[in-house]
């Protein structure tokens, strides 16, 4: 942490009156989610055995809960500043973590329920999944060579729409990467809940691409039916992949392209590229219905929609769409660590959890690439058993702390790594 500044940072951004030590204290929340804690009580992981004789400054679980449960909504927001500002250092300390990011990068966005439980939730609310619970937006940065980073986070209400003050986010984060050194292409990519024109409006004054699956209403269904027969093109995948509507596993598809315009009413249109998937329909009632429609038999199809402006090729272009599944695999991650548990009672207290969680998430994924490559695309909770929570026994000798690590350890290479890279001369 020292090594992006993390306390300088933390003591700049996020003030509140009557709280003292707060680098301190968001450094100790920090901290222990990268060892491991997902609950306020979990926070006491940096003071158990010798702990306290490795670690200085780490503040009690109960000091801690009442530090978030100090946060309003514009702590959160200064907290968030705070995660931008160290998101870059973080870049800038350790390049590899997103290899080539100056020439391109992509942004995925997507949101998930986390259910919670507790009668006095501030903000839980039955969402589209269907249980109580609040919202995450998240939002990941991927280079062609580099594992995902969180650039972006946002706590809402349990029954927010998904594309709820995407665009803000959205606008925050594209910031973001350009800060931490973005300064060549960089697409934006998002499924059928992001598919309005804030969203798209918000990328376009960043200067980015979009990529996003559109929803098939009527206009679209329109464009798609006037393709000719002879524009679709075949392809075969090299690993048969999942139907988004079905979970059927598919090995071929058609694609073709078209152009489409987004909007109606007021407002400014937007006019992009249509590219097409289909797959031929495997659900018997539907085909049935669809050729009774007609009346005579004919091939029913199932059709996936990307409204985009990537200029690549369109056969290229539609598989990077494809791609933005990788946000979910981000999401499914933070949740099996500090994610697993939204745990205060107030709506602000929880926003600064998450946003703790996503700090935490980052400086994880640069443990791994400092440790190798045999490390830096391993999830944070591989990472955090084999490099983080390795036990040792704490000695002193001439005035001096020393780690007796286990031997025949077989990730002491990759420990060795990221000790000869941040430990002080």
């Amino acid at each position: 942490m020292a090594r992006i500044g993390f306390g300088s940072l933390a003591g700049e951004h996020v003030r509140i009156d009557g709280v003292v030590n707060v680098d301190k204290k968001i450094g100790s929340l920090v901290l222990g989610m990268i060892a491991g804690a997902d609950s306020i009580d979990d926070m006491d992981i940096l003071r158990h055995g010798g702990m306290d004789r490795v670690f200085t400054g780490v503040r009690a679980p109960s000091t801690l809960g009442t530090f978030l449960r100090s946060f309003t909504f514009g702590h959160v927001r200064q907290f968030e500043a705070l995660q931008a500002r160290a998101f870059a250092s973080i870049v800038g300390a350790v390049p590899a973590v997103l290899p080539g990011v100056d020439q391109w990068c992509v942004v995925d966005i997507d949101d998930t329920m986390n259910p919670v439980y507790g009668v006095a939730k501030q903000g839980a609310q039955h969402g589209y999944t269907g249980f109580r619970g609040l919202n995450a937006l998240i939002a990941t940065v991927t280079t062609s060579q580099g594992a995902p980073m969180i650039a972006g986070s946002r706590l809402r209400r349990g029954g927010a729409h998904s594309a709820r003050g995407a665009h803000k986010l959205l606008a925050d984060t594209l910031a973001t990467v350009r800060r931490a050194g973005a300064s060549g292409a960089i697409l934006v990519r998002a499924d059928s809940a992001f598919y309005c024109r804030d969203v798209i409006a918000a990328i376009g004054r960043a200067d980015a691409c979009f990529s996003i699956t559109a929803r098939l209403d009527s206009s679209v269904r329109r464009d798609i039916e006037a393709i000719g027969d002879t524009a679709w093109t075949r392809i075969q995948y090299s690993q048969a992949i999942p139907d988004p509507d079905t979970g059927e596993l598919v090995s071929a598809a058609e694609v073709a392209e078209t152009t489409h315009t987004l909007g109606t009413g007021k407002g400014t249109k937007v006019t992009a590229r249509l590219i097409v998937r289909r797959v031929p329909e495997r659900n018997t009632a539907k085909i049935a219905a669809a050729q009774a429609k007609q009346g005579e038999l004919f091939t029913v199809y199932r059709y996936h929609a990307v409204f985009t402006n990537n200029p690549m090729p369109m056969i290229e272009a539609e598989k990077t769409h494809r791609e933005h599944a990788i946000v979910e695999q981000v999401i499914s991650d933070l949740k099996s660590s500090a994610l697993a548990h939204l745990p205060s009672g107030k709506f602000a207290a929880n926003g600064a959890w998450l946003t703790s969680a996503v700090i935490a998430h980052n400086m994880t994924r640069a443990l791994g690439v400092l440790a190798g490559t045999r490390h830096q695309r391993q999830e944070t909770a591989t990472i955090r058993r084999q490099l983080i929570n390795v036990p040792a026994r704490v000695a002193k000798s001439g005035r001096r702390v020393k780690l007796h690590l286990p031997q025949t350890w077989p990730w002491e290479p990759g420990w060795i790594n990221i000790w000869d890279q941040l430990a002080p001369t």
